[in-house]
């Protein structure tokens, strides 16, 4: 336990010296009492995937003490477009684990992320949060594995252009500052992200270099840690908030949008997964990947096409999933194959101590360190519902670990090739139109056992449908100016 406070940037872990999952409401209390904190925030997401802010002032300590352990009454109905008016009081309970000091403001704020409960006092059960914790706690109880995930979260910055250091465009991947653009506001986000309890990998420049009517437009990606998927959704939901604020008081605008400029580089979501059991990551085994990785990637696979309704949003998401881009359009899976849809990156499997051969002097490293290897699926953008999708992709793990044919699956479906290069492969939808036309056939598989309500699967395909975007890439090809109009009504998506 000591190793989880030690270094941690979460000032409530720091002063209470305990981690952020062992909070109770007096820890919180505490915490305000003694470090003059005037304000409180419930924060909580919607149904769009953006958090939304209710703001206390703190009149007494027993109004504090009232707020944290009664929550407050919300209109859910201007929350989820699936709840109507005439029942739509909703109760918001703050979750203390989640607390941490908001690094933004002048007056000190406590932030409290929240779970949505019933008029009856029950978790509302097509809140984001719910669904998600649902899925991830049948998965464990039904296989006995937990999964972990991490998100790599790309985004486009966009300045006036530097004639001192000109970017390059498509030429920014890992570049370092002056010749990459904003590396102080990456690292000052990054480590806003981690006083919020974010875990962090790390982060640096990506590809995207683009510039266009006197601006620049630089990629940037933050890469997580990976944590129990519900966790993992809430640190990105809290990482583009946090992308957003500090971008803002720069002056400076933000993109999560998967497709900012066609014939450039588009932003992806890649998500990262591992399962894991009593500590140990069951991907790898004596022979490499194993069969239970196997099948989790023959779930993700079958599944690939209705997950588009999580993961890929709005009509621009399928100007990015475009054939020979690093983008994926076939359904297949390789190692370290950047055009497959599930990618096997390297994993530190086989390769021996290399610190001790990069540095001679230091003695052999016997640390018992978690094995890294992760499977990455690589189709979903900054457009996706980060908690939708994250349990959208524990429904494909359980579906690929009880899938007597899912080694088949795996074996049939891997490749070693460009994948684009290959005919008989099945492709992903091509616009959010199919993609809801599929999550209707497949919502069988994700309302099984109450984990995605029926009326929350109807209403997305619904919203997709009603993008009317169904062969938008060819009738917009070579019209620029149309192609400008979607980007711009989808810039700020996500």
């Amino acid at each position: 336990m000591h190793d989880e406070i030690v270094l941690n940037p979460n000032k409530l872990v720091q002063y209470l010296d305990k981690p952020a999952r062992d909070f109770t409401r007096k820890d919180i209390v505490k915490f305000i009492e003694e470090n003059d904190v005037r304000n409180v925030n419930f924060r909580y997401v919607a149904g769009d995937g953006r958090l939304k802010t209710l703001n206390f002032v703190i009149n007494s300590k027993k109004h504090l003490d009232h707020i944290l352990a009664t929550g407050e009454r919300v209109d859910g109905s201007n929350l989820f477009s699936y709840i109507p008016a005439s029942s739509s009081d909703l109760y918001v309970i703050p979750r203390y684990r989640t607390a941490f000091l908001n690094p933004f403001t002048d007056t000190p704020t406590v932030e409290l992320l929240c779970s949505y409960y019933t008029s009856a006092g029950k978790p509302l059960e097509s809140a984001p949060e719910y669904v998600i914790s649902r899925a991830f706690q049948l998965l464990k109880e039904r296989t006995g594995y937990e999964l972990e995930m991490l998100g790599e979260l790309e985004y486009y910055l966009i300045s006036d252009i530097d004639t001192i250091y000109p970017i390059v465009e498509q030429k920014g991947y890992h570049e370092s500052s002056p010749f990459s653009k904003w590396e102080a506001i990456r690292r000052e986000t990054m480590q806003a992200i981690s006083e919020m309890g974010g875990q962090i990998k790390y982060g640096h420049a990506e590809v995207g270099n683009i510039v266009q009517d006197d601006r620049a437009m630089v990629q940037h990606e933050i890469e997580f840690l990976p944590m129990p998927a519900p966790e993992a959704a809430d640190h990105l939901v809290l990482a583009k908030w946090a992308i957003r604020e500090i971008t803002y008081n720069y002056g400076m605008e933000v993109s999560f949008a998967p497709k900012i400029i066609v014939g450039h580089a588009g932003s992806g979501l890649h998500i990262h997964c591992r399962l894991v059991k009593e500590g140990k990551n069951a991907m790898v085994d004596n022979e490499g990947l194993s069969d239970v990785a196997r099948k989790l990637i023959a779930g993700f696979l079958t599944l690939a096409p209705s997950l588009t309704a999580f993961g890929n949003t709005v009509p621009t998401s399928f100007l990015r999933l475009v054939p020979h881009q690093e983008a994926p359009t076939s359904i297949c899976w390789g190692d370290r194959n950047r055009s497959v849809l599930v990618r096997v990156p390297l994993g530190w499997v086989g390769v021996g101590n290399m610190a001790k051969s990069a540095n001679p002097m230091e003695p052999a490293d016997k640390g018992e360190y978690m094995n890294a290897q992760t499977v990455e699926l690589r189709s979903p953008d900054g457009s996706a519902n980060a908690h939708q999708l994250m349990a959208g992709l524990c429904v494909a793990a359980l579906y690929g670990l009880e899938y007597p044919d899912a080694l088949k699956i795996a074996r049939d479906l891997y490749v070693s090739v460009d994948a684009s290069t290959v005919k008989e492969l099945r492709q992903l939808p091509a616009s959010c139109y199919e993609a809801g036309e599929i999550l209707l056939k497949d919502r069988d598989i994700y309302e099984k056992y109450g984990i995605f309500p029926a009326g929350m699967i109807e209403k997305l395909a619904q919203d997709l449908k009603a993008h009317n975007d169904k062969g938008m890439s060819e009738k917009l090809y070579g019209n620029e100016g149309a192609l400008k109009e979607v980007v711009k009504k989808f810039f700020h998506c996500g």
